[in-house]
């Protein structure tokens, strides 16, 4: 399953939300590879136009002064390219959730606990696809399968704490929301010092998103389609889908964001 690619264009034109620090490294990329045409160039003077937008004057100098490809990078802004040729930049430059950030949480949470014995949760929603490289983006919210379990739960001091310090708190969601058999699918993240995390498959997350009333779901799926297989997605949904497709307002979900996705009916 391809993984989100870092390069300047791939940044801009396949992610709804650009993170700065990705930004400012895939423009030092470019202009070190020396991949300068008219349009690429235009794309990097756009981009430090919102970078400095987004960013206080001190902290963009800082990192101009720190670039190898200064002078570079300042001939590219100077030129004249005319009108901006890449708009939504500006407002769609977001400090996005880091997969790194997440496991940096989970492994104080690993040094901090002391169950009488290993305790597993699965992570869903878009934190599994964070994790696995599969989206960029910005969130608050771990997704737990179910609930927390309760010796973590329990650790109210703590949660309040790391929710202050990483902007991440734990959620949780019922597993009925989830494809028949997702717990077979899931995959081992790794062990955080008592804490086992496993992640829901990539398709089970993209299912249970189709059959979400919310836009930011929607938009996850957009973002993901790209690097899922419709074959297996539409075999999956045949399979797994069955009970939730018995509610009617879960089945009007699903098919109003298939059709917004793929322009079809609902396979069958």
């Amino acid at each position: 399953m391809p993984q989100l690619a870092n390069d300047l264009w791939s940044l801009v034109l396949d992610r709804h939300e650009v993170d700065p620090d990705q930004l400012v490294e895939a423009i030092e990329d470019q202009v070190r590879r020396g991949d300068l045409d008219f349009r690429s160039r235009l794309l990097i003077r756009d981009s430090l136009n919102a970078l400095q937008q987004h960013w206080d004057p001190q902290r963009l100098a800082a990192w101009l002064k720190s670039c190898p490809k200064s002078d570079e990078i300042h001939g590219i802004w100077k030129e004249d390219f005319g009108e901006v040729g890449f708009p939504s930049l500006t407002r769609r430059i977001v400090e996005t959730t880091r997969p790194e950030t997440i496991q940096q949480m989970f492994r104080e949470i690993g040094q901090k606990i002391h169950p009488r014995k290993p305790i597993r949760v699965y992570v869903g929603g878009s934190c599994a696809l964070i994790l696995g490289g599969l989206l960029s983006r910005r969130t608050e919210d771990i997704d737990i399968v179910d609930e927390l379990p309760a010796e973590l739960r329990q650790e109210h001091r703590l949660l309040d704490e790391l929710n202050k310090r990483y902007d991440l708190h734990f959620g949780h969601f019922q597993s009925h929301y989830l494809p028949a058999g997702w717990q077979g699918r899931a995959h081992y993240l790794d062990d955080y010092g008592d804490l086992q995390v496993y992640l829901v498959d990539a398709y089970d997350v993209a299912l249970s998103k189709l059959f979400s009333i919310r836009t930011k779901d929607l938009d996850d799926l957009r973002a993901l389609m790209p690097r899922l297989d419709k074959q297996e997605l539409t075999e999956r949904f045949k399979r797994t889908t069955t009970a939730m497709l018995a509610s009617e307002d879960l089945g009007k979900r699903a098919q109003h964001n298939w059709h917004i996705l793929f322009g079809e009916q609902l396979p069958q």
